[in-house]
């Protein structure tokens, strides 16, 4: 299973690589008030990508941060030492060998 995720992990790694290979021309993006980004068409998608990702991550801060402060505190449980051993009523010399 692990060696399967290793090969999925690389097709999905190559066929990205080949589109950012293949979008490598120069694109023009009109931004507000006439301003005007010229950069290669990847990174340009790179860039929506990342503001998006930041713009979730901002989104979901505060219902992360209330579901946290909601968890119950535990304290850590105490290790309990272990209790010394006793000895059997009977003891294993008069026990027959066969265990019966």
């Amino acid at each position: 299973m692990k060696y399967l995720t290793w090969l999925l992990n690389a097709a999905i790694f190559f066929v990205l690589f080949a589109f950012a290979l293949n979008n490598q021309d120069t694109v023009t993006m009109h931004l507000f008030f006439g301003a005007r980004w010229q950069a290669p068409l990847v990174l340009i998608l790179l860039c929506a990508l990342l503001l998006g990702v930041m713009l979730g991550v901002v989104v979901m801060l505060p219902l992360w941060l209330r579901a946290r402060r909601r968890l119950p505190v535990t304290p850590a449980p105490v290790p309990v030492p272990p209790s010394p051993a006793v000895p059997d009523a009977v003891s294993t010399a008069s026990r027959p060998p066969n265990g019966t």
